[in-house]
């Protein structure tokens, strides 16, 4: 009798779309982020865990890198509508709606 289900539940969370404004990259990119979760922990008699209702209570992306070109700094998020259109600057300490 092996583990029934997954080991670690994925977190349904809207994620932001980025550019590299240096190479033009639009699907590759390392996210470094620090994420605080609340959930419910259900282990089998087995021993087996299941991470059940996840939550995310905060959640701060601290670096974006492109994984074409490696910069850092010429990546930026866009906006909702994904127009292409340079909202924030994915960098530390960046503030919705403006670098």
């Amino acid at each position: 009798m092996g583990h029934v289900g997954p080991r670690y539940a994925s977190i349904p969370v809207a994620h932001p779309r980025y550019r590299c404004t240096a190479c033009g990259n639009l699907t590759r990119f390392t996210v470094t982020a620090t994420r605080r979760t609340t959930a419910f922990h259900h282990f089998t008699v087995g021993g087996d865990l299941n991470v059940e209702d996840e939550e995310v209570v905060d959640e701060r992306v601290e670096e974006v890198t492109c994984r074409w070109c490696g910069n850092g700094s010429a990546v930026v998020e866009l906006d909702a509508g994904g127009s292409g259109e340079q909202a924030v600057p994915a960098a530390e300490g960046a503030t919705e709606g403006g670098p």
